[in-house]
């Protein structure tokens, strides 16, 4: 284990500094209903997929392993939320806010490139239809994820490390909800910090901006071919099944896009809101994909319409159909 080098045994999360005290106990449940969503929805996609031998396909594949990214995220944030505004739990050990830091941004890093495989999956399925079962299977893609998985570690842990070698010489109260780089190395102090943030700058772009590269020309191209379709038909069938892939890319990006050009343009929030935009871009998406899986995916809105109809609420839910 790295040393301490400056004593300090732990952090204070601050969360919303301009929220009042009356507050707190709202937000928390709040947050508590949030997380209940976010677990409830992703292990049911967990448990669906897995339990369906017509979903054993790569592309559910795929959302399985942004299901569990999903979940493990919310697990780790979300809870220390609620401890914070439910029972002024806002402490956490030094250790334990870095370890909660490399969780953070590992797993934003791994949604990223399991974003570039599904991307992939896309890419071959519409441009190169004929070659599609022949590329992409289920060993393929469980091997993509499995490098998906792996290629952020080594780099992680490296901005683990040279945030640990920093000496923290000011306040320890960390102005978000959550520890992540940017709060944790505004404390720091010394020669190195701004080196240590542009090194963290660099892998942040290798780990966000290389996928997003290859995303965007893969969408492109297949918006293209969707383009030259002759049939109306074919053109909406075939748009429909890269639609999730869409909106959940979509969910992820847009936000963390929009924040940083606002930075970049020097448009700058107040700290309550700009925590806020954190949380929302952080949250929201866990929240909402096991939705956007069920009701915009057609295999999976089929098989659970005929359950829902052998159980006798068919009626009810084909508003969604």
């Amino acid at each position: 284990m790295i040393d301490n080098v400056t004593g300090t045994e732990s952090f204070f999360i601050l969360g919303f500094p301009g929220l009042a005290p009356e507050y707190y106990r709202p937000v928390s449940a709040l947050f508590l209903i949030i997380y209940l969503v976010i677990a409830f929805g992703n292990v049911f996609i967990l448990t669906f997929v897995m339990c369906q031998k017509s979903l054993q396909k790569p592309m559910y594949l795929v959302f399985c392993h942004l299901a569990l990214i999903d979940l493990t995220f919310s697990t780790v944030t979300i809870p220390k939320i609620i401890s914070k505004y439910w029972f002024s739990g806002g402490d956490i050990s030094f250790y334990g806010c870095f370890a909660q830091m490399f969780f953070v941004h590992y797993l934003g890093s791994v949604t990223s490139f399991i974003l570039l495989v599904m991307a992939l999956d896309r890419f071959i399925s519409i441009c190169f239809p004929l070659r599609y079962t022949a590329l992409v299977s289920k060993k393929v893609i469980s091997a993509l994820c499995g490098i998906a998985w792996f290629i952020p570690v080594s780099l992680l842990v490296a901005v683990i490390v040279q945030a640990l070698a920093l000496p923290y010489c000011k306040s320890n109260v960390i102005v978000q909800c959550f520890c992540d780089h940017i709060s944790i190395t505004n404390l720091a102090c010394g020669e190195g910090v701004q080196s240590v943030r542009v090194g963290t700058l660099c892998i942040a772009l290798l780990c966000l901006l290389l996928p997003l590269t290859f995303i965007v020309f893969s969408y492109v191209t297949i918006i293209v071919v969707i383009a030259k379709m002759s049939s109306t038909a074919g053109r909406r069938k075939t748009l429909s099944t890269c639609t999730p892939q869409l909106f959940v890319t979509c969910l992820f990006y847009l936000p963390r896009c929009f924040v940083y050009v606002a930075n970049t343009v020097g448009f700058y929030f107040s700290i309550d809101v700009r925590i806020l935009l954190t949380l929302l871009y952080s949250l929201v998406p866990p929240a909402v994909n096991p939705f956007i899986y069920c009701f915009k995916t057609q295999d999976i809105k089929k098989i659970l319409m005929k359950k829902l109809r052998n159980t006798g609420f068919g009626m009810k839910v084909n508003i969604y159909s």
